[in-house]
């Protein structure tokens, strides 16, 4: 009998580690920031701004600090873009790399569709060489990785969700796409996929449990 889903395919970072706003958030309170101030500034012209450019690979690291340090002054407070990247890494989810065994034990075959800037080391944009070591022994769990900074397209672009459908050969129909933002589910949904919104690790896994009849959390 032929299973529904063939594929599960994982944002990185919010679902393989750590949402990177909790990192922000942080980094707000340092610097006496309104909360949530990073994300209104990479949400202001959200398809041309620095953050757009960066992930693409538009630009490079020098001059994303300068543009972003202007975008923010535009909203009324000094943040460099150079600090938002050193904080940019998230932390490993133990539970969520775990699972990634569990299902390549299964049969399913996993890949992961990550928005991620050509800084740090290696696609998860590790600030140190140990650090690159242990993203990079996750992303060699996946069968493809599609970065924005190297594809020149980012999420949530319905292109991008339709290169890796391409690269692993299935219908969207046969796709399960896991990611913290709704934004990015929307188009996944709209191609076919069974899209989770992934709000903690737990619940990410939970209803990925549900959805496979594969017991995961």
């Amino acid at each position: 009998m032929t299973r529904r889903f063939e594929s599960v395919i994982f944002d990185f970072g919010g679902v393989i580690t750590a949402s990177p706003f909790e990192a922000f958030n942080r980094l707000e309170a340092e610097r006496g920031l309104p909360h949530d101030f990073v994300r209104r500034v990479n949400a202001t012209n959200p398809d041309g701004n620095a953050w757009a450019l960066f992930e693409r690979a538009d630009i490079d690291a020098a001059t994303f600090d300068t543009l972003f340090s202007a975008e923010a002054l535009a909203l009324g407070h000094s943040l460099d873009g150079a600090s938002v990247l050193a904080v940019l890494a998230g932390a490993v989810r133990p539970a969520m790399v775990a699972a990634l065994d569990r299902l390549t034990a299964a049969g399913y075959r996993i890949a992961c569709i990550t928005n991620n800037v050509p800084t740090g080391h290696g696609a998860g944009m590790a600030r140190s060489d140990d650090r690159a070591d242990a993203m990079e022994a996750i992303f060699a769990r996946f069968e493809h990785v599609i970065e924005s900074s190297k594809a020149g397209v980012r999420k949530p672009d319905p292109r991008i969700y339709a290169m890796m459908c391409e690269l692993l050969g299935l219908a969207p129909q046969q796709c399960v796409y896991l990611d913290d933002l709704g934004i990015n589910c929307k188009p996944a949904a709209a191609l076919g996929m069974h899209a989770i919104k992934v709000t903690s690790g737990e619940q990410a896994l939970a209803d990925l449990s549900a959805v496979l009849g594969l017991k995961l959390d």
